[in-house]
């Protein structure tokens, strides 16, 4: 039976990436969005609150996780971080594979994840396609944003893979710091060479 050619979407913070995945949708191409997903796990009537909140007391309430508190619960600790990971992980994985079969007659799917490669998410995947941006414009982008400091950036950036290394194990690298256009065309591409390929 075919089924859709997965492309396995990546990239530092203020990459590009969420920009990228909204081009593919612009393209038809449907989107998991990991981040959404766990948002959705961890919001109001979350099915991950009842073991977060049984893993760290006083973390949840009716608008689900409280950030701030379970940040601090976890931030700086290895081993609560993977606790962490073990609730919320699994439950995010159920939603991944009930996007897969919904979409599975497509031709092609896009599973936007942004520590694709810091974990074993790459291994599920067809194509490994980065978002990568120069780093001034990286840098630039991410202290934009509301409550960035130049600490928290630093402090991101020793979390995940750096980006050069993301760029050497990508099929194709999506740059989006050198116009729309070039981004857009490249997406293009992929997605037409993607939809064109017959999958196993």
């Amino acid at each position: 039976m075919k089924r859709p050619v997965v492309i396995g979407l990546t990239g530092s913070i203020g990459m590009g990436k969420s920009k990228v995945a909204s081009k593919f949708r612009h393209l038809g191409v449907p989107v998991f969005d990991a981040d959404a997903a766990v948002r959705q796990v961890q919001g109001p009537g979350g099915v991950a609150l009842p073991a977060i909140e049984a893993a760290f007391p006083g973390t949840t309430g009716k608008a689900g996780v409280d950030r701030a508190k379970l940040g601090a619960a976890v931030f700086g600790k290895p081993k609560e971080l993977k606790r962490l990971e073990r609730i919320v992980h699994p439950a995010v994985g159920k939603l991944q594979q009930a996007f897969r079969r919904k979409y599975r007659s497509r031709r092609a799917i896009v599973l936007d994840i942004p520590l694709l490669l810091e974990g074993e998410g790459w291994k599920h995947v067809d194509m490994i396609a980065v978002a990568s941006a120069p780093f001034h414009v990286q840098r630039a982008r991410v202290l934009a944003r509301p409550g960035m400091t130049e600490a928290k950036f630093r402090n991101v950036l020793q979390h995940q893979m750096p980006d050069s290394e993301k760029r050497r194990i990508a099929d194709i690298v999506i740059e989006t710091g050198r116009g729309r256009l070039l981004t857009f065309r490249t997406v293009q591409a992929i997605a037409r060479v993607a939809k064109g390929h017959k999958g196993g």
